[in-house]
């Protein structure tokens, strides 16, 4: 967080920068079949200002000058830090009753990608999964594996007691499956550069092992300057079996489709099959679609033009 607030507070302060250039944040907390008009008035509160808090602190990014990629590692960060999503401190519980957290991530101008899957111990997997994309080694590392790797490069990690929560542990005796969902946010920067990033903590109650779509580039993230950006979330292994992230792309590079026709599509076929969930997309020139088959995801966007909406 120390690294965080640093970089927002400089990037606040970079002289000369052109604010006239385009850009475009969208962010997702997940899907699922909740409705909004059932949460207390704090709870409402909750949800909707620490989303706006994550949009406030992305425009604030982009109007400085960051690049995609930081912009998207630190929204995620911070809703990873927030009990409230099923990511970093809100992650649930596997069958076993332990944590096993992934994230993946993907630079939309190089074309690189890292992912990491099936950790318990790395407090914000979003900055693992970078750290794998910047080494380039590898692309996807798991488990074991992954948390050395993520030690070997001082990314900070915690014991499993902190990503407990009250609430996860009352879900998992009661095992209740929905609620918390995933995180993701796509960033077109004002360089016309895409990024996009998922983390999730899984379904609850999963099997020890299970990975669903949100480490898997192509599934669950994917990003090209060329198209455009995209993180999923929802059922996973619909996601996967579907590769609906880059199938988003394929039907606007294949088939002409627009941004919003592309995804309306990737999520209507999901749907035909049994799967639910959502998506989140910005393409090339900053338009957005955030379609989902459930009663309702949590998202949110804003850009360069000052407009911003938030909905759940």
């Amino acid at each position: 967080m120390k690294y965080l607030t640093f970089l927002i507070v400089f990037l606040c302060c970079v002289r000369g920068f052109s604010q006239e250039k385009n850009y475009a944040i969208v962010i997702h907390g997940g899907a699922g079949n909740f409705n909004s008009e059932n949460f207390s008035k704090k709870q409402y509160s909750e949800y909707y200002n620490t989303l706006n808090d994550v949009l406030f602190a992305g425009d604030s990014l982009l109007r400085s000058g960051a690049n995609a990629i930081d912009v998207v590692t630190a929204c995620i960060v911070l809703m990873e830090n927030s009990p409230l999503f099923n990511a970093g401190k809100g992650a649930v519980m596997n069958e076993e009753g332990n944590f096993e957290l992934d994230a993946s991530i993907m630079d939309g101008k190089t074309l690189k990608a890292g992912a990491i899957t099936g950790t318990g111990v790395i407090k914000n997997p979003i900055t693992a999964a970078l750290a794998v994309m910047e080494d380039g080694t590898h692309v996807m590392l798991s488990g074991h594996g992954a948390e050395v790797f993520a030690k070997q490069k001082n990314i900070e990690c915690v014991d499993q007691s902190y990503f407990l929560t009250h609430e996860t542990q009352n879900r998992y005796q009661l095992l209740k499956k929905d609620g918390k969902g995933t995180v993701g946010a796509v960033v077109l920067d004002a360089y016309g550069n895409l990024a996009a990033g998922t983390s999730t903590g899984g379904m609850m109650m999963k099997r020890y092992g299970r990975i669903g779509d949100s480490p898997v580039i192509g599934a669950g993230t994917y990003a090209d300057n060329n198209w455009c950006a995209v993180s999923c979330t929802g059922h996973g292994e619909y996601f996967i079996r579907f590769v609906a992230a880059y199938d988003v792309v394929a039907l606007m590079k294949y088939s002409g489709l627009t941004v919003e026709k592309a995804s309306a599509e990737v999520i209507r076929k999901i749907g035909e099959a049994g799967g639910t969930g959502g998506l989140i997309v910005v393409d090339k020139t900053g338009n957005i679609a955030m379609p989902f088959n459930t009663t309702s995801m949590f998202r949110g966007y804003v850009n360069s033009k000052g407009i911003k909406n938030i909905q759940f």
